[in-house]
């Protein structure tokens, strides 16, 4: 299914020993029929397949119209919901077009009245400026029998995750910017920051906190950015993330406040924002699954809470810039200029640590030719701030990276 996510599950792993990166990157299987796990009857295999072929249609025709009622007859009120906003967000990112090149069938199971159908689908998509790209991503579909008709619930994208690991020297540098690049980072196609992980020995996060200046971003160039922090998403699909937002499009920006608790859709908060104010987010587990989402907009004074049901697996706290995605292809990254990160914490073990003391390390993101396309600086002299600069390099990334559902 033709995605537009924040956003993110990036795997992402330390540079400095704490992370088994062998473990926890994972690679998109080869495009190749698996053998399904539990034998099905044909007929019910092939009616599985043939909703998940619909409802791709169904979503290109829908979007290519403008109309998303197209895309009810296969899909859970909740999921076509879902594909609404995704549809409505893909065209404020700049895409004018999508096209399901091919699909590929992995495993097909069928239990009682439930069933799970993996395939992999290469999609070509169309930008506003005339720029195509076409990836190809694993599609993990939930589907339901609902009156005797299957529905799909749900579509997650295990596989589209990538961080390279650190080689101890940073990525080719275009220009020169106002800060110290940090020297050792590891590359995403899509993230820029700092990540903390539990460590050789593991470790529990229950609250993480940052505070930024939302970035003036350049109306020439259309593209997206978001910038957030969140908990988990570093050995699995878990991701439970709060931030700001900006997409440009037809020369105008616009900016917005945003949470996400994946593999849900995330979702426009009623808290305004705007270039040059500065924003608190914290995500914090008050009791077991019970996750506190607070924001506030310090310029305005404006504020927003919501307390969330959540299963997470605590094993990483982010301080990120990103590059929304498409599903198939990462939005270009607007140009943003600088954000600057204070008073970034997390707790570990029931301990308060800022970025240097949990061992938080650095990630670059970089474009098709190596170059860093957003840098993180060094952290300051508190060791809980840093700045994420745009570079002169073109923002074409490489492949890989989060599925972003909603931002722009």
């Amino acid at each position: 299914m033709r995605k537009l996510l924040i956003g993110l599950t990036i795997v992402l792993a330390s540079c400095g020993g704490q992370v088994d990166l062998g473990r926890v990157i994972t690679q998109l299987q080869p495009a190749a029929v698996a053998t399904p796990a539990t034998v099905t009857t044909d007929t019910t295999t092939d009616a599985v397949k043939q909703v998940v072929d619909a409802a791709n249609q169904a979503q290109q025709k829908a979007f290519a119209t403008g109309d998303s009622s197209l895309m009810r007859a296969n899909a859970t009120a909740a999921y076509y919901d879902e594909l609404t906003q995704v549809n409505t967000d893909l065209a404020r990112g700049g895409v004018i077009g999508f096209t399901l090149v091919r699909i590929e069938w992995g495993d097909v199971t069928i239990t009682g009245t439930t069933a799970t159908a993996t395939a992999y689908e290469t999609w070509r998509t169309t930008y506003s400026d005339g720029s195509q790209d076409q990836r190809t991503d694993r599609n993990d579909y939930a589907l339901v029998l609902d009156s005797g008709a299957w529905k799909i619930s749900a579509d997650v994208q295990p596989s589209a995750q990538s961080v390279t690991p650190g080689t101890g020297t940073t990525p080719t540098q275009p220009d020169t910017t106002s800060t110290t690049p940090a020297r050792v980072s590891d590359t995403s196609s899509n993230w820029s920051g700092y990540v903390a992980s539990g460590g050789a020995s593991g470790g529990t996060y229950t609250s993480v906190t940052g505070t930024w200046v939302v970035p003036q971003v350049g109306a020439t160039t259309t593209g997206a950015d978001a910038t957030w922090v969140g908990i988990g998403g570093l050995s699995g699909t878990d991701l439970i993330q709060a931030g700001t937002q900006a997409a440009v499009s037809g020369g105008s920006v616009s900016y917005d406040a945003w949470i996400e608790m994946l593999p849900q859709s995330s979702r426009t908060i009623s808290l305004s924002v705007t270039a040059g104010d500065s924003v608190t987010v914290s995500i914090t587990e008050q009791s077991s699954g019970q996750w506190l989402i607070a924001m506030t907009n310090n310029t305005t004074k404006d504020s927003y809470q919501r307390t969330v049901t959540y299963a997470s697996s605590r094993s990483s706290a982010e301080w990120v810039q990103e590059a929304p995605s498409s599903g198939r292809g990462i939005i270009p990254l607007d140009d943003f200029g600088t954000v600057r990160f204070t008073d970034g914490s997390a707790v570990r073990d029931g301990k308060t640590m800022g970025l240097n003391a949990l061992g938080a390390t650095p990630v670059a993101m970089i474009n098709r030719s190596g170059q860093a396309i957003a840098q993180p600086s060094t952290l300051g002299a508190d060791g809980s701030s840093f700045t994420v600069t745009r570079t002169s390099a073109p923002g074409t990334v490489q492949g890989g990276g989060r599925t972003f559902r909603r931002r722009p």
